[in-house]
């Protein structure tokens, strides 16, 4: 039996401000536990909370980028339950004012292009964090307070690549707006993702399981894979499917049960007490929307149109977003944009790689890359003998001095190239037929010869017209 899958995701994303959503409390991701906390952030009796606007500009900018209906009017509710990692005894959020609603972002899937809409965004506190020994659970309340917004979408994923490319797409917008770190390694990002299925073509629904808190991309596919068909198995064995709350156990890559749901728990929602509604500022609201940075697909346009870049090569620069403001700046010296983003791609990366280090935290300088290019480009050295000035550049090194210290200079004599070249065509008279055969291949074997002849200092393009040349003679 085929069926029809239908997924929605709901993700809380820490905003990247200096303090906690109501209360004046550092917000730090790392620190010594319980370090970052103040009498708001508990529930000391007395203490009132006071919202952090910056918290506010940036789930505007948050709504802004993902096209979604911004109201003006900011009201508050209150969410009750007791669990240990809730110390107020209740949870401030926007359960029925959220910022925003009807927004939409768009994915490319092996289909094409595919638009997911967003339900809405809402602002409230995050949570303490909880860690369970095997005799105690310890607490904590660092992240207790910490701003979040929560973005619900709509049900319109179908697959576990589809719900891949919809929360890197997400990820890739906030943290370019800093709006948030978004690094789901440390929870900064959280995804809840909701799964059913149902006969194809029914038109209804299936029962619907969640799986909490997945923390990483290739998590969200796999999890969903594995429910869809762990769910498929339950209908085809006549089995039926609970409402379930479910994990994911990366280690055997499957979904593990965490409880059963009887029904929606009653929260008791009532209008925060505290917090009077806020209505803001249209010029303000303006003022944010119209200094927000560029967003990742305006970036891919101008990178496309303006520099000539490959798609493969975009995609793969402004993934990384510390490496797209890197080639930005190398650009401000250089006017050869192909060349720059492939060293950029290709050696620097392998050395980032090998030496596991970030683009930011290397000592590599812009302008290095621009000098290295210009080398290549004015024929001063090979591009054999700017590989061997990676690693010099990739220290903090000039590689203009690096070259002269190592004596490089690129052979651009024609007569000593000539020279190189018929010594190279005497001792392959194989490749001097296949060359007469038609074989292309010929050439490109002949000039790497000439090039090792010459231990990487002759000037390529000269030894290819060269041989030519020489090759017309005989």
């Amino acid at each position: 039996m085929e069926y029809d899958v239908t997924i929605g995701i709901e993700i809380h994303c820490q905003l990247k401000t200096n303090t906690k959503m109501f209360s004046g409390a550092p917000t730090s991701f790392g620190r010594m536990a319980n370090t970052c906390v103040n009498e708001i952030d508990l529930g000391h009796p007395g203490t009132l909370p006071c919202l952090n606007k910056e918290a506010v500009a940036k789930a505007i900018q948050a709504c802004t980028a993902l096209h979604l209906e911004i109201d003006p009017l900011v009201k508050f509710d209150r969410k009750n339950y007791y669990y240990s990692d809730l110390p107020k005894g209740f949870q401030i959020t926007q359960q029925f004012h959220p910022i925003g609603r009807n927004g939409y972002i768009k994915i490319v899937t092996d289909e094409g292009e595919k638009k997911i809409r967003i339900n809405r965004i809402h602002m409230e506190e995050d949570t303490a964090k909880q860690f369970h020994l095997s005799k105690m659970s310890l607490l904590d309340f660092n992240r207790a307070g910490t701003p979040l917004v929560e973005i619900v979408s709509e049900p319109d994923m179908h697959n576990g690549q589809e719900a891949e490319k919809y929360v890197e797409a997400l990820r890739q917008t906030l943290y370019y707006l800093g709006v948030s770190d978004a690094k789901m390694e440390e929870g900064s990002m959280r995804c809840d993702v909701n799964v059913s299925i149902s006969p194809k073509g029914s038109g209804k629904l299936g029962t619907k399981n969640e799986i909490k808190n997945l923390n990483s991309i290739s998590h969200i596919g796999k999890a969903i894979d594995y429910e869809v068909e762990r769910q498929k198995e339950l209908i085809e064995k006549g089995e039926e499917i609970l409402q379930e709350t479910r994990r994911f156990d990366e280690k055997t890559n499957t979904t593990v049960l965490m409880r059963r749901k009887e029904g929606n728990v009653d929260y008791k929602f009532f209008p925060e007490p505290n917090i009077f509604p806020i209505r803001l500022d249209p010029a303000w609201i303006k003022e944010i929307q119209e200094n927000m940075g560029e967003l990742p697909e305006e970036r891919k346009e101008r990178y496309l149109n303006q520099y000539g870049l490959s798609e493969h090569d975009v995609d793969i620069l402004i993934a990384n977003k510390e490496m797209s403001e890197f080639y930005e700046n190398i650009m401000k010296h250089t006017d050869n944009a192909k060349s720059a983003c492939n060293w950029l791609l290709g050696d620097v990366s392998a050395y980032l790689n090998k030496h596991e280090l970030s683009i930011e935290n290397s000592s590599l300088k812009p302008e290095a890359i621009a000098k290295l290019v210009a080398l290549v480009d004015e024929g001063k050295i090979s591009g054999a003998q700017a590989k061997k000035l990676v690693d010099d550049m990739m220290e903090g090194k000039d590689p203009e001095e690096s070259a002269k210290e190592k004596g490089m200079a690129q052979v651009s004599d024609a007569s000593a190239l000539t020279d190189m070249v018929n010594s190279v065509l005497d001792a392959n008279p194989q490749a001097i037929e296949d060359f007469k055969n038609g074989k292309d291949k010929a050439i490109g074997f002949l000039v790497g010869q000439v090039m090792k002849v010459s231990k990487g200092t002759a000037n390529p393009a000269m030894v290819n017209s060269i041989l030519k040349e020489e090759l017309s003679k005989r």
